[in-house]
């Protein structure tokens, strides 16, 4: 064999070649942002422990639960890493099978808050599926458009990405979990507009959409649902309701000034003023503790850590690999817009947490799956640019 056809060899052919040089390949930067993040979540996990008095180190407390789900996390991470992320392709279909049967699963014996299903508790653990069937999706998705790139002109092509969201789309959304539901629409949005679909057929179906938005304020959407979509927009007018979560995160983000409070000192904290804290609102007590700066930071690691993702996708071979990271950056970037925005009240409030930094264990173990596949991505198709 020529040295021409060696160097023509596959890169899936990776467990026949030199570990250390296949490895070389792997983003440091981008598991350095993760790992920041997913730190960042851990101190405000040990901040909400630790105000008032609590002991953080207690059992059950949330900061050694963190650090339980930060440890799986690291080990799907390394995990999905090693794995030739070829398989996915071959057993997308599968997948997304497995992803309506987890979806039903919750349905069926989840629990969650006011008749909610959303939750499945497995040996003392709770997980939900919902986190782990957003990256399924973004797997099937890239799959689906990645094989019909230079195709998505046609209406009928993009009307198959739209299928295939669907029915987990309803079935998160009859849980119900409007947040999740949305970052399903947008992962099919940012994914389908990455993949240079007909910009046309895409403002068409959004004007459908647009349209359908009635019907589904008057007939889906519940009562309390539209209370805290309405909410931002006069949050004093329902402080007993709707609007006491807002007007408490603000006083939150605002009492932080530049260098915030200091850690465990944030009063609307330790005071438990400001309900699920250490979930859909860990970022106002982060900017209480830490302040302005702090708050900026964090913003900042995740703008890098988008960067990071684009730039695995865009340097890319394989367009799998392409549609996948976009994915994954379109997921992350909308869950930052919009909970930051629901934070400082310029956005509804929709219950979507705050990647890495907020509180639970499914959330942090799907990216870690999705980042691990990302870098599985990078290591089979060369070195990582810095």
């Amino acid at each position: 064999m020529g040295l021409a056809s060696v160097r023509a060899a596959p890169v899936r052919d990776w467990p026949n070649s030199k570990v250390g040089a296949v490895w070389r390949a792997f983003d440091l930067q981008l598991a350095t942002y993760a790992a920041l993040l997913a730190g960042l979540g851990l101190v405000m996990a040990y901040s909400n422990s630790a105000s008032a008095g609590g002991d953080a180190f207690a059992g059950g407390s949330v900061f050694l639960r963190g650090l339980l789900w930060a440890a799986i996390a690291l080990v799907v991470f390394v995990v999905a890493t090693a794995f030739d992320y070829h398989w996915l392709q071959t057993f997308s279909w599968p997948l997304y099978l497995a992803q309506l049967g987890l979806l039903v699963v919750t349905l069926g014996i989840g629990s969650g808050v006011g008749g909610s299903s959303r939750w499945v508790s497995i040996l003392g653990l709770q997980f939900q599926f919902s986190e782990i069937a957003k990256i399924l999706m973004i797997v099937v998705l890239a799959n689906y458009l990645g094989a019909r790139k230079g195709r998505l002109d046609s209406l009928w092509s993009i009307l198959g990405a739209c299928i295939l969201v669907g029915p987990p789309l309803l079935l998160v959304l009859l849980q119900p979990d409007l947040g999740t539901s949305l970052v399903f629409a947008a992962i099919l949005a940012g994914m389908l507009f990455m993949s240079g679909a007909s910009l046309r057929w895409l403002a068409v179906l959004a004007g459908v959409a647009l349209a359908s938005m009635p019907f589904i304020w008057t007939y889906v959407l519940r009562d309390y649902q539209r209370g805290r979509l309405t909410a931002f927009l006069d949050p004093l007018g329902d402080l007993q309701g709707a609007g006491y979560q807002l007007w408490q995160a603000q006083i939150a983000v605002g009492s932080g000034g530049w260098f915030g409070k200091g850690l465990t000192n944030g009063t609307q904290n330790a005071l438990d003023f400001l309900p699920v804290q250490n979930t859909d609102f860990v970022f106002a007590i982060l900017a209480e503790e830490l302040g302005y700066i702090g708050a900026i930071v964090v913003v900042g690691l995740f703008v890098a850590l988008i960067w990071r993702i684009l730039a695995a996708a865009w340097g890319s071979r394989d367009p799998f690999g392409t549609m996948f990271g976009c994915g994954l950056a379109a997921m992350i970037l909308f869950q930052l817009v919009v909970n930051v925005g629901m934070v400082i009240g310029i956005m509804p409030i929709t219950g979507i947490p705050l990647p890495f930094v907020t509180h639970g264990g499914a959330s942090l173990i799907s990216l870690a799956g999705g980042l691990g596949i990302l870098e599985s991505i990078r290591i089979r198709q060369g070195r990582a640019e810095w």
